[in-house]
């Protein structure tokens, strides 16, 4: 049992920073980009209940998990308004990619503290539980900001992607695109969860996510490698 606890929580620390510092860019950014909306609403904070979302963070993954689904939520998203900006539509770019940039820094974080803690406890010694704790943590701060930056990433509503997208996107074709917003749950349900389902081998997020997720974590692990001196 205490084994079961540790590893729980060598997980859950690193996925309610991961979900807090990725809310939290996505809304100082667009401050600095001159929509203070976030700010206004007290939604700058590293409280973690500001940022849950009952149904997208708790209801939905737990019911997914119970039934042996794909396993996705959400936190409760950062007001933003793209009008307040400066350029609104370079702010919405930036603003949006700063959410997976910022779990994609906190990986770094992360490969340079363990590599800092195999160079602590040198290359043949034998950390205690506290080592072994810490390792397991930081190796989750890896694992699940590089997948949480890479999700993010995909170009379906309302991912942070398709709000780049649609920045990147000609005027006239973005508007088409973001018409597709008000079915943005329908279908992130259709293709994560309904499909793979019915469908043998269906896996788009696997064929999107797998190879950049395998070439993030080869490089961290060479990061964390090199400052430990391997």
């Amino acid at each position: 049992m205490s084994d079961t606890f540790l590893r729980a929580a060598a997980l859950i620390v690193p996925m309610v920073f991961a979900i807090v510092f990725h809310e939290v860019a996505h809304g100082l950014s667009a401050k600095w980009l001159g929509d203070p909306t976030a700010d206004e609403r007290g939604r700058l904070s590293l409280n973690p209940l500001r940022h849950v979302d009952p149904i997208g963070t708790i209801v939905v993954p737990g019911a997914l998990a119970l039934f042996g689904m794909p396993v996705f939520g959400w936190a409760k998203p950062v007001p933003v308004t793209p009008q307040r900006m400066r350029n609104p539509r370079l702010g919405m770019v930036l603003s949006a990619a700063a959410g997976p940039a910022s779990n994609f820094v906190q990986a770094l974080v992360g490969a340079v503290l363990l590599g800092l803690l195999v160079v602590y406890y040198g290359p043949q010694g034998e950390p205690g539980g506290v080592g072994k704790f810490l390792a397991l943590m930081l190796s989750y701060v890896m694992m699940i900001n590089v997948f949480v930056g890479l999700f993010n990433l995909i170009p379906i509503p309302p991912f942070d992607g398709s709000h780049i997208v649609e920045g990147l996107l000609p005027r006239s074709l973005a508007r088409a695109y973001g018409g597709l917003r008000k079915f943005g749950f329908a279908m992130v349900l259709i293709l994560i969860v309904v499909l793979p389902r019915l469908v043998p081998g269906f896996d788009p997020v696997g064929a999107i996510i797998d190879k950049p997720y395998g070439l993030a974590m080869d490089a961290y692990g060479a990061i964390v490698s090199a400052i430990a001196g391997q």
